[in-house]
């Protein structure tokens, strides 16, 4: 009598547990979740026209791929305002003597076009610097990866590998 009740127990237990076990989500269907909200994000940041673009790699036209360090180098695109201070490797056309070297430049963007591919965004925008006019072209992967392409009228062309984030706003203390 006492092994019927036990045996009935067992099953009973086992029924139950695989119930609990059907519900759990696979480690597949946890990434695809993450990958669908993070594509999310940067869908809305680049509905919204305002992202930071932060450069790891430069890869000038003609030469070999060059780390860039400490994470200082950046383009804050905006409908408003455009900032860019990302150093230059290659060609000077027209450059001023004794300038900073690097692509440097503060201007409101035109043009602006964003097109939707199955893997990426592709966004194009021009840019009126002070001394020169700059073509971006920004291709923005769901991952958040991104590489920015840099045309001008007086250097040659060059392009940027990194990562796209939300804006960052200054804290007021």
């Amino acid at each position: 009598m006492k092994t019927k009740r036990s045996i009935l127990l067992i099953v009973l237990l086992c029924f139950l547990s695989f119930g609990v076990f059907a519900q759990e989500k696979t480690k597949k269907e946890l990434k695809a979740e993450r990958d669908l909200q993070q594509q999310k994000e940067i869908e809305t940041l680049i509905d919204s026209k305002k992202f930071d673009f932060e450069a790891q790699k430069a890869n000038p036209q003609g030469g070999r791929l060059i780390f860039l360090d400490y994470n200082t180098y950046f383009l804050k695109f905006n409908t408003e305002k455009t900032t860019c201070d990302l150093p230059f490797f290659g060609r000077g056309f027209n450059v001023p003597y004794g300038g900073d070297g690097g692509i440097k430049f503060e201007g409101k963007p035109e043009n602006i076009k964003i097109e939707k591919n199955k893997k990426n965004y592709i966004i194009r925008a021009t840019v009126r610097g002070k001394d020169d006019s700059y073509d971006l072209m920004f291709s923005v992967f769901f991952n958040g990866g991104a590489t920015l392409s840099v045309n001008s009228n007086n250097r040659g062309p060059i392009s940027y590998d990194g990562e796209i984030r939300a804006t960052k706003t200054k804290e007021i203390k």
